[in-house]
């Protein structure tokens, strides 16, 4: 069996893609490594379709460990007191007030909708996306992913999520079914109701250990479950031998610390931060303040854009992650036509790997600005991008929801879920989001205690 996401050889060619990413120069490395037989990381799948030898494995791991010594041109620090220091606008305060139990209710199910529309179509680039809802009657997108009516040739050509396949399109859905962008607001949910809002990253660690499989981690999040089991101690779980540090997985996790702190972004950004860096570093560390900080202010702002600008209060404005989500926001003012922006995100980032933090982020902030606060149009147009479609659905989705409310969202997409989701996490399957909304909004009233 081929272990996705942690065999050393698979991991080489990530890093050497971070190492450009980072200004770092590993042209002597990726030589030897070629020289040596070794092979670029593959593009979508967590493992190459062969084992490695045991020569070529050792030589993987000294490789990982001399990129990592290699000195970068960026500086994009991890450290939140160093962080802060950068941040001239960071917002502590927008309208704080208590949470709303229709507005955290509104998040939990826009979050879920958001997913749903985005599982099927994972993995699938954005001419994919746009062939196959074409071909079903449903471009511009406005509903669910169906296969009924979808010429073979086109199925084919672009093979649905099989995971998903099943559960996700139109005609299948019973309930939401498990995914981890839903799965770890469930693991911060329990963190707050065990330890309170005070919690560390080593608590995250332990909660992790005893009750997330391991098989429902990918990338960052299965390399820090793996050094955990080797003995390192966070922040070091972020950074051994982990290419994708800068990737969207703690941005998916990152969702539930604004919905207790409504308008507190500087709060929302701090529980991301201390959840964050269990598995990321830099990039991927800003991606979840970030929307920790944008979802926070969206429960007590109207405004899109004003969502955004407390969310890249608490990043670091020279930092890549900023840089591009403030160019995503300006195309999608200047451009009424959402393929052109599209094609201006494309063009500068279309080179990251498709679950980058940075290519994502601004996909999600250009679709929030672009939507106009509407819920349809901002999740459609995010999903029909392309890239990490469930994880930039599932935000734009709680972004929404947590403004408008449960009673605003559109019931052809909320009906189908029956307020059921079904998921591993301990406890909680087959739960309602109902219930989810009142146990979190009694999670952010223990912290005032």
């Amino acid at each position: 069996m081929r272990l996705s996401w942690v065999q050393p050889e698979d991991l080489v060619g990530h890093e050497l893609r971070q190492a450009e990413e980072d200004g770092r120069d590993a042209s002597a490395v990726a030589r030897r490594w070629l020289d040596a037989g070794g092979e670029l990381s593959p593009a979508l799948a967590g493992a190459s379709p062969s084992p490695a030898s045991a020569e070529l494995r050792a030589l993987a791991g000294e490789l990982l460990d001399e990129l990592a010594l290699l000195p970068g041109a960026t500086t994009e620090p991890t450290g939140l007191v160093e962080i802060k220091a950068l941040c001239p606008q960071w917002t502590d305060d927008c309208g704080s007030h208590e949470p709303e139990l229709g507005r955290v209710h509104g998040a939990w199910l826009g979050r879920a909708v958001g997913c749903l529309l985005g599982k099927p179509v994972e993995k699938i680039p954005r001419a994919g996306i746009e062939e196959i809802a074409r071909a079903t009657g449903n471009w511009p997108i406005r509903q669910y992913f169906t296969e009924v009516g979808l010429p073979e040739e086109i199925a084919t050509r672009w093979p649905w999520n099989r995971r998903s396949r099943p559960t996700s399109l139109i005609e299948n859905i019973d309930g939401m079914p498990e995914d981890d962008d839903l799965n770890y607001p469930l693991l911060a949910l329990t963190l707050l109701e065990r330890t309170g809002p005070g919690f560390t990253t080593e608590d995250v660690a332990d909660l992790w250990l005893a009750e997330l499989p391991a098989g429902r981690t990918f990338t960052a999040e299965r390399i820090a479950y793996r050094n955990l089991l080797l003995g390192h101690s966070p922040p070091e779980t972020a950074s051994y031998r982990n290419p994708f540090r800068e990737w969207i997985g703690a941005q998916i996790r990152a969702d539930l610390f604004g919905w207790i702190n409504p308008g507190k972004p500087g709060a929302a950004a701090e529980a991301a931060w201390r959840d964050a860096v269990l598995s990321h570093t830099a990039n991927g560390v800003y991606g979840a303040m970030f929307v920790a900080a944008a979802v926070s202010a969206a429960a007590v702002l109207d405004e899109p854009l004003l969502w955004l600008r407390a969310g890249l209060s608490v990043v670091p404005p020279q930092s890549r992650l900023a840089v591009a989500v403030r160019d995503a926001i300006v195309a999608a003012q200047e451009e009424e036509d959402w393929g052109r922006v599209l094609d201006r995100i494309y063009d500068s980032h279309g080179h990251l790997h498709w679950v980058h933090a940075v290519n994502n982020c601004a996909l999600v902030a250009a679709a929030v600005v672009h939507g106009r606060g509407d819920f349809e149009a901002s999740i459609c147009r995010v999903v029909a991008g392309g890239w990490d479609t469930d994880s930039n659905g599932a935000t734009v989705g709680s972004l929404l929801g947590a403004r408008l409310g449960v009673d605003a969202l559109p019931r052809e997409w909320t009906d189908p879920l029956k307020n059921r989701l079904a998921t591993t996490v301990a406890g909680m399957d087959g739960i309602g989001f109902d219930e989810l909304a009142a146990r979190t909004v009694a999670v952010a009233g223990k912290g005032k205690r």
